[in-house]
């Protein structure tokens, strides 16, 4: 048999796995989705060994879609971090024999604080599976392990059964993408659900702006010393007349050589595209991109009072992972 037959035969033996699993599904899944959507405190995940490092997966996956859970190691269960364990608690334990000493042990303490308990196992008639108040057959033909001993068919067996509460309860929640961002701050998506242009562009003293009557000098001075490639132009309010970027300045150049005779509205672009300070950051970054030569920059304006606030460049929304 060669390399490829081998990871062949794993992920045939593990579909079927699957496939036999899926065939088990009954009410006492349906009930035990509900069970967890009704806890009032936590889902205590819990396994040894290799079902342990899937619990902690489970668990994971459950806090980030909305389900307050916790993992739980059964030794150290045994010594203190039973602690953990409050009323309104489900337990969700995972083995596939049933016969898990550390978890029988950790259970008769669970039985004790009346907690409720779903065991996932591929033996409805184990210690661990009478003892339960709802029980998830996942029945096992074969490990994926050539010696059918290491748990290979069994682990993936239990992370679908644990991905697929997690995500019923996450619709049965009705998570947003809005919450789902909340939760992810650091992740690209929710990067692009929670910053504003506020949080990004330049403002203050790092804002690249003049009035209409400031001379050309001093506007080529503005542009370079803060950094941006461009000034926003205002009038005495403070609202957005026009724009002048490095390349309205080279262009005029271009054309007669001279432009510090000039106003500065017979450079500025009199009609720029801006954006609201309190528009979406990946909106913006649509806006400059969606154009056959993308902006580098758009100014940013106060959507109450339309003065200019910001200016918001390209690189610094492409910094910010969006």
């Amino acid at each position: 048999m060669s390399m490829l037959d081998e990871i062949d035969r794993v992920f045939q033996l593990e579909i079927d796995t699957l496939t036999n699993v899926r065939k088990q599904l009954d009410v006492s899944y349906m009930k035990a989705a509900e069970l967890l959507f009704q806890c009032s405190g936590k889902v205590i995940v819990t396994g040894m060994g290799k079902s342990g490092l899937i619990a902690q997966k489970i668990a994971a996956t459950m806090v980030s879609t909305g389900t307050s859970a916790a993992y739980l190691h059964p030794g150290d269960g045994l010594h203190g971090d039973a602690g953990i364990i409050r009323d309104g608690d489900v337990v969700l334990a995972l083995s596939k024999s049933g016969e898990t000493e550390e978890l029988l042990s950790l259970l008769l303490y669970v039985k004790k604080l009346g907690i409720q308990v779903i065991t996932v196992t591929a033996n409805t008639k184990s210690t661990l599976a009478k003892a339960s108040d709802l029980v998830l057959f996942t029945p096992i033909d074969e490990e994926a392990c050539p010696l059918d001993l290491a748990p290979t068919s069994s682990t993936t067996a239990a992370l679908v059964v644990g991905d697929a509460l997690a995500m019923t309860l996450m619709k049965k929640r009705g998570v947003t993408p809005e919450q789902f961002a909340l939760w992810h701050p650091g992740g690209q998506l929710g990067r692009r659900l929670l910053l504003t242009v506020s949080d990004i562009m330049r403002s203050g003293a790092d804002n690249p702006v003049v009035d209409s009557k400031t001379g050309v000098r001093d506007m080529l001075y503005e542009i370079s010393s803060k950094l941006c490639g461009a000034v926003s132009i205002i009038n005495d309010e403070g609202n957005l007349i026009g724009l002048v970027t490095d390349y309205d300045v080279r262009r005029r150049l271009g054309e007669d050589g001279d432009i510090f005779s000039k106003p500065i509205t017979d450079i500025m672009n009199s009609n720029p595209t801006f954006a609201y300070a309190d528009d979406m950051a990946i909106t913006a970054l649509e806006t400059m991109n969606n154009r056959s030569r993308p902006f580098m920059v758009l100014p940013v304006l106060d959507r109450d009072t339309e003065q200019v606030v910001g200016m918001i460049h390209l690189h610094d929304l492409v910094s910010k992972g969006l």
